[in-house]
């Protein structure tokens, strides 16, 4: 029994420490919120493909919810990783409260204002403009 304790300790902590790896180099709100599914690599341009889980929205959890699937994908610009361009393909959620009849989806306010980078990256291009 304590073996198994250990063995199931050591095959989940590499997880997290991969998950902790993810949330330095990405937006923490989509390795939060978000699933990697697809990745390419052309020339020095790295594109990353999210789609949202279909987790239910917790203010929401008295609310009967039905998904209704991805809405447009949407593309923005993150920090090069490695030399390469990084491009984020997100795909979110909505869904329809079947108690009020409204369209309910996560707003993450993923890009820096008037720009299709993310919040982070326009901030940081926005500072070094400075100098």
């Amino acid at each position: 029994m304590k073996n198994e304790i250990s063995f199931r300790f050591l095959q989940k902590r590499p997880l997290n420490n991969y998950l902790n790896l993810l949330k330095l180099t990405l937006p923490s709100m989509l390795v939060e919120h978000f699933d990697l599914i697809k990745k390419t690599k052309k020339n020095e341009v790295l594109h990353l493909y999210f789609e949202e889980r279909n987790n239910i929205h917790k203010e929401k959890d008295s609310h009967q919810l039905i998904s209704l699937g991805f809405l447009e994908e949407i593309t923005i610009q993150d920090f090069p990783i490695r030399g390469k361009i990084v491009y984020l393909h997100i795909k979110r959620r909505s869904w329809l409260d079947k108690t009020t009849k409204q369209i309910v989806k996560r707003n993450y306010n993923l890009t820096g204002k008037g720009t299709s980078m993310t919040r982070e990256y326009a901030t940081f291009l926005k500072e070094i403009s400075r100098y």
